[in-house]
């Protein structure tokens, strides 16, 4: 590479690009020949798809016309024989009145042409309708008929495609296969010649080498009869030197023995002081053992103690759960009976409100009717009716009060939350600088919403996942929580409470069943009740340690301390809702959410009340609905009136 220099590799690149150019140029053809060829072929296969397609879309609207034509017509029918039957009814009043015979048997004549004339039209229709209904069995056969003839037509085109393709694709390997024949041969022919020039030269580069080396080994030779005898003077130095240091280390080695007998005294002696202290321990241990059996004695009596008081504070439990009961039976009842009033009260509301509105409409028609007539017939004016915004309203006017969309909320509480970590440097003063939310902590609705937003990516669409990589933490979080409130329904303010409040009941709720099973209590009431420990046999228990006791003891006085779990559920810390239970909340929650959302609305609302601060405005509208630039108006025509 040294003698041929750089030139020659660009030679080299440049022929090799060349020796590629034939078959890459073969190739890239054949593939142009074949996707025109698999394009046309699969325009022609796909021609008879989309003539079907047009052709049923045709066949579809000529049968949405004729079926609007035909249900207009029945409509049509239907109300032309409704009024004949009415017709015909009604005449058979006038024939109790009919004393005359002669008369009676004219009308019966008559209505029995009627009634004739009535059921030839029915027989008509139905006869019409049964001949539609073969001619579209007549259409289906054929329908049926020119589908499988496109299956056979498209059957026979694929099968001609499949083979024209097999043929091309024969035809341009075999074309392909020639180019690379060609020019492997070439490479072949022009490799052969770079390496017979190669070989030649590596022949005269060996043979300077091993002129070169054959000096090389001269030299080496002088080389290491030096450092022979450079050695062996080396080795005479070390060797008296080493002599030397071993004599210093049997010297060492006496001293050692003699310190090793005096530790060997010393060792003996400090045994019998040990074993003179183990007979002392022995006798303090049995002291200790009887004091154990003592105290095992009262911790048995304590016992005895705690389960009566528990039998006790179960049977108060009891009664208490019972009031509990028929307390929530009477509160519900009255809530029933709190919604039926409410709502019997709406409807009376809404009752006199329709029949004072109908009545004041109509006058304010009235007016404008007057008022039509004095422009076109008295003035000679154009007359446009007015439209004011109260004449389209019906019943009772809404209350057009929105609350914030989750989303928006979302977004607030966690920019709030972001700027106040961000400016202060204690989190805690950040956290009592803003307002609680519904007596829940922003703290744990942020940590709730950062975990909802990292565990339910599989709510949210790849595409957008992909789109919110290059974004920040805070915009990202912001995006997800869009996407999973709509994906959960989560619209409005109270869906948010309903959804945070949700996390903590179901968190507290794991928290202390959690804490019931490892220390024994009873869930229902939170009162301690005796642990398996607590019913062993006492042979057992006199075999324990005795701070093993003692850490029982603790921890029987520590259930006593826990809350229930109706307690404040607000108060717990974020860190209560862990990432593993995310999914599974969730669930839970969209499953209640749904119950929640089937229940009546209506009841709610009519309980909630209405905003009746527009009604004033509503019916003063209505009262001045002729304004007092009319009024004037009409009084002065009545004064020109009256003068002509």
């Amino acid at each position: 590479r040294e003698t041929l220099g750089e030139d020659a590799e660009t030679k080299t690149t440049e022929e090799e690009e060349k020796e590629q150019r034939g078959s890459h140029k073969q190739i890239e053809e054949s593939r142009q020949r074949l996707a025109k060829l698999l394009f046309e072929g699969t325009q022609l296969v796909t021609n008879v798809q989309v003539a079907a397609d047009c052709r049923e879309a045709q066949r579809r609207a000529e049968e949405a016309e004729l079926r609007l034509q035909r249900v207009e017509r029945l409509e049509n029918e239907a109300k032309t024989d409704a009024c004949k039957f009415e017709e015909i009814a009604s005449k058979w009043t006038l024939a109790k009145e009919k004393t005359i015979p002669q008369e009676l048997w004219e009308l019966l004549n008559q209505q029995q042409r009627q009634c004739t004339l009535l059921l030839e039209e029915k027989n008509k229709l139905i006869g019409e309708l049964r001949q539609e209904l073969q001619s579209k069995d007549e259409q289906y056969v054929y329908a049926l008929k020119k589908q499988s003839d496109d299956i056979h037509l498209l059957s026979e085109r694929m099968e001609e495609q499949i083979r024209n393709m097999l043929k091309n694709y024969r035809h341009e390997l075999l074309q392909i296969e020639k180019a690379f024949e060609l020019e492997r041969q070439e490479l072949l022919d022009d490799n052969k010649k770079k390496w017979e020039e190669a070989i030649q030269a590596h022949n005269a580069q060996e043979l300077e080498d091993l002129a070169a080396r054959m000096k090389k080994v001269e030299e080496f030779e002088k080389q290491l009869n030096q450092l022979h005898v450079q050695g062996v003077e080396e080795y005479n130095t070390m060797k008296s030197q080493l002599e030397s240091n071993v004599q210093t280390l049997e010297e060492q080695l006496q001293k050692v023995k003699a310190t090793y007998q005096l530790n060997q005294e010393k060792l003996e002696y400090n045994l019998q002081v040990l074993k003179k202290q183990d007979e002392e321990n022995t006798i303090i241990k049995s002291q200790q053992k009887r004091k154990l059996n003592r105290l095992h004695d009262v911790l048995n009596n304590l016992r005895r103690k705690l389960a009566k008081q528990e039998k006790q504070l179960r049977e108060e439990n009891q009664n208490l759960a019972a009031d509990y009961e028929r307390i929530v039976g009477q509160c519900k009842e009255l809530q029933k009976m709190m919604r039926h009033f409410a709502a019997s009260d709406t409807e009376k509301f809404t009752e006199v409100w329709l029949m004072n509105e109908e009545e004041a409409k109509g006058l304010i028609r009235r007016a404008f009717e007057a008022d039509r007539i004095i422009h076109t017939q008295q003035l000679g004016l154009p007359w446009e009716e007015p439209c004011y915004w109260f004449l389209n309203n019906t019943g009772p006017l809404k209350d057009y009060k929105t609350k914030s969309s989750a989303s928006k909320l979302a977004a607030e509480l966690l920019t709030e939350m972001a700027s106040a970590e961000g400016g202060s440097e204690n989190p805690e003063k950040a956290e009592d600088q803003v307002a609680p939310l519904q007596n829940i902590s922003r703290k744990t609705v942020k940590r709730i919403l950062e975990l909802v937003s990292d565990e339910s990516g599989f709510l949210i669409e790849s595409k957008l996942l992909r789109l919110l990589q290059p974004l920040g933490k805070h915009e990202r979080t912001l995006v997800k929580l869009d996407s999973i409130f709509a994906a959960l329904e989560i619209d409005s303010e109270d869906d948010l409470y309903e959804l945070v409040d949700f996390f903590l009941k179901y968190r507290a709720q794991d928290v202390t069943v959690t804490q019931v099973g490892r220390m024994g209590t009873c869930p229902s009431c939170c009162l301690p009740f005796p642990s398996q420990a607590a019913q062993e046999s006492p042979a057992s228990q006199d075999a324990e340690d005795p701070a093993a006791d003692t850490a029982e003891d603790g921890s029987g006085s520590q259930r006593c301390e826990l809350t229930s779990p109706r307690g404040s559920l607000h108060s717990l810390p974020p860190t209560y809702v862990r990432a593993d239970d995310i999914l599974r909340i969730l669930k839970a929650f969209v499953r209640d959410f749904d119950k929640l959302r089937g229940k009546d609305d209506s009841a709610k609302d009519s309980l909630r009340g209405r905003d009746s601060s527009k009604d004033a405005e509503y019916w003063n509208a209505l009262a001045h609905a002729i304004p007092e630039s009319k009024l004037k108006l009409w009084d002065a025509l009545l004064l020109a009136l009256e003068r002509y």
